[in-house]
């Protein structure tokens, strides 16, 4: 048996193995699920696997290796990856016409006249050469790093890493990415990278900030690190071409939490030891698949949170029944307020690590008791760690968050409100 054919047969096993973990149903031991983010990568990465399996094939067919038993079964394993990886593309092509109509239906009649016809029209695509990028080319030249700059005394904990265009524009609008790693491991400069590149390059200063981690850390530490990063934007920013008066929260799993919490605990001085006269309210936040419902509004466990109950109790340092305050405190549900800034929820309805049926249920709440636009957009086939890469959804969920983000400068009431 030659051994080219089992060469064939390795990827073309492994892929349709990862494809098959993607479009199956979701009912995969919880051991399974903490491997999503190897077998589940695919989803976001689709073209590329296609490629892969379109040049072993050939290879294998044109140097006469699928006669065998062991080629035949690789080529077999193909076809089923490429059927697989086939109903992937579709279900990212529904990204774009999910996140458009979670816009329409929030922000009003006629919102895209108030934004650049430029930021409107690219809603309308469904697909853009870019998302063939996948993980390469995430770098744009026209926009400068500004790496491990300094926001607090907590040493690597306390870094952040700017974002600016190099004709160095000044005024204006500020994102704030917060990464993920369940408040126990990530750093800042993994996550969200196409996004702070895209709006670097069209003018904006993007921040991406690393905070303390458990075990060292405990809650709220995270929270007031994650308002250190205002802060420091409201005093420094205008150095590296900030307009304070603009600023996004945005985060992903863990990250979108702390998000959340920071625009919904603007200038509670409890949060903001050391800074408690220092304004750290935002004009909105922007949530990537996001961590909400550790207890509901009324103290109540929800069914996930209560699933998470041993892990969350690492972050903690308490049981709920020894600080039921601070867990109170630590679930976004319960902090949501009349006066909170606009939101963008975006879950994936198939993400196996935090479930969609929370963002669902947060972005309900929210909507019925704040008083401003709150969009949330459920993606079809979308798994955690959707942002990391160039790909068909990714380059939708960017599109939406620019015209959100466009909308927001020109008509919320919080900017004008702080001028």
């Amino acid at each position: 048996m030659s051994s080219v054919p089992i060469g064939y047969l390795i990827p073309s096993l492994l892929l349709a193995w990862c494809t098959y973990y993607v479009v199956a149903p979701r009912n995969w031991p919880r051991m399974f699920n903490s491997l999503g983010f190897y077998f589940g990568v695919i989803n976001e990465l689709p073209f590329l696997a296609l490629f892969w399996l379109f040049g072993e094939t050939w290879l294998a067919f044109s140097q006469g290796d699928v006669s065998s038993l062991v080629g035949w079964l690789a080529f077999g394993l193909t076809i089923l990856a490429v059927a697989g990886l086939l109903v992937i593309i579709h279900w990212g092509l529904q990204a774009a016409p999910v996140v458009n109509r979670g816009l329409d239906d929030n922000l009003g009649q006629r919102w895209r006249d108030s934004i650049d016809a430029k930021i409107a029209r690219r809603l309308h695509n469904r697909f853009t050469f870019t998302a063939l990028l996948g993980p390469f080319f995430v770098r744009r030249h026209d926009v400068k790093r500004i790496a491990n700059i300094q926001y607090g005394d907590a040493g690597v904990h306390h870094l952040l890493d700017i974002y600016r265009h190099k004709s160095l524009p000044t005024n204006r609008p500020v994102l704030i990415h917060f990464h993920g790693g369940a408040m126990v491991s990530g750093s800042k400069n993994r996550q969200a990278l196409p996004l702070l590149y895209r709006l670097a390059s069209q003018g904006w200063v993007c921040v991406s900030a690393n905070y303390r981690l458990s075990p060292a850390a405990t809650f709220p530490d995270q929270l007031i690190d994650a308002k250190k990063v205002i802060a420091w934007i409201r005093e420094y920013g205008k150095q590296y071409g900030a307009n304070p008066d603009s600023i996004f929260v945005a985060g992903s799993s863990s990250g979108a939490q702390l998000a959340a919490l920071a625009a919904l605990t603007s200038n509670d001085p409890k949060l903001q030891p050391g800074f408690e006269n220092v304004d750290t309210s935002v004009s909105a936040a922007i949530n990537l698949y996001g961590d909400y419902d550790w207890l509901d509004t009324n103290g109540t466990w929800t069914d996930s949170g209560r699933d998470r109950t041993g892990f969350l109790a690492s972050i903690m340092k308490s049981s709920p029944a020894e600080d039921r305050e601070a867990w109170e405190q630590a679930s976004p549900l319960t902090r949501i307020r009349k006066d909170a800034p606009p939101f963008f929820v975006i879950h994936g309805d198939r993400d196996t690590s935090l479930p969609v049926q929370d963002a669902h249920h947060f972005a309900q709440k929210l909507r019925s008791i704040s008083q401003s636009p709150v969009v949330y957009a459920e993606l079809p086939g979308a798994e955690h760690n959707l942002d990391l890469f160039h790909s068909i959804r990714n380059e939708a969920v960017m599109d939406g968050i620019d015209a959100f983000a466009a909308w927001v400068c020109t008509n919320n009431k919080h900017n004008s409100d702080r001028s």
